[in-house]
């Protein structure tokens, strides 16, 4: 099984521009993820797949690979997609699995690559695999926390930045938090460009429910490791902080 990584990103975002080549402890955000990428033994290979010229070259500078894409990609999945082919022509090479792996967690554990591999090799049958996390207090209410309910074979049912589910008794019990990484047979990769986007997509700005529309199964994964997300340039001060933490543990 061979298991391609891809780390969608570019410089345009309202709230934090040119946030992939911020600097964290002396290297780029993307510095960092592709780094922690590389120490999963799963990964064959990783690039980052990119509409912009300034981030090709520094990843370049770096000695790691980058893929242009096209600059009209509304969903992080369809770059990835035109990703793969790209890499798959000019190295005459084809990949079983494609990872993609959000660029702005910084502090992506590499066994959370693990995680959403192992499903794989368990059930072959298996088209898409994505993480999940148990919920922390305050992100129930939160939109920038996409939750998740799934059936009880462990299959997500809907995802939504709203607070889902809702209990007639008061009580949070949330199924999980939906995680940025998810893990793609190729084709299944490729049939997520040719499928039409859904109305619950664009609405809530979720991937994934293009496939949940489409009647395709999505497994979800748990993972025990935490990431700290960068959506503000005030997140860089706390990340900082913990990885200065966590390289005292």
């Amino acid at each position: 099984m061979k298991v391609l990584a891809l780390i969608p990103a570019r410089l345009a975002s309202t709230r934090f521009p040119n946030k992939p080549l911020a600097k964290i402890l002396g290297k780029s955000m993307l510095q960092h993820i592709v780094e922690r990428v590389l120490l999963c033994k799963e990964i064959d290979s990783v690039a980052v797949a990119t509409c912009d010229q300034e981030i090709i070259e520094h990843i370049v500078s770096l000695g790691y690979k980058a893929v242009m894409t096209s600059n009209t990609h509304e969903r992080a999945s369809d770059r990835c997609a035109e990703a793969v082919d790209v890499l798959e022509k000019s190295e005459k090479s084809s990949y079983d699995i494609v990872v993609m792996v959000q660029g702005d967690e910084p502090m992506t554990d590499p066994r959370m690559l693990s995680d959403v591999l192992r499903p794989f090799s368990e059930q072959p049958k298996l088209d898409v695999v994505n993480l999940y996390a148990d919920i922390q207090p305050g992100e129930f209410n939160s939109p920038n926390c996409v939750k998740v309910v799934m059936d009880l074979a462990g299959n997500a049912l809907y995802m939504s930045r709203a607070a889902i589910p809702v209990s007639q008794d008061g009580v949070e019990r949330p199924s999980g938090k939906q995680l940025g990484l998810i893990a793609f047979r190729r084709e299944a990769l490729q049939r997520f460009t040719e499928l039409a986007a859904t109305p619950l997509e664009i609405n809530e700005s979720v991937d994934m429910l293009r496939f949940l529309e489409h009647g395709i199964k999505i497994r979800m994964q748990r993972t025990i490791y935490r990431t700290h997300a960068v959506d503000v340039p005030a997140d860089i001060d706390e990340v900082e902080r913990l990885m200065q933490s966590a390289a005292h543990d």
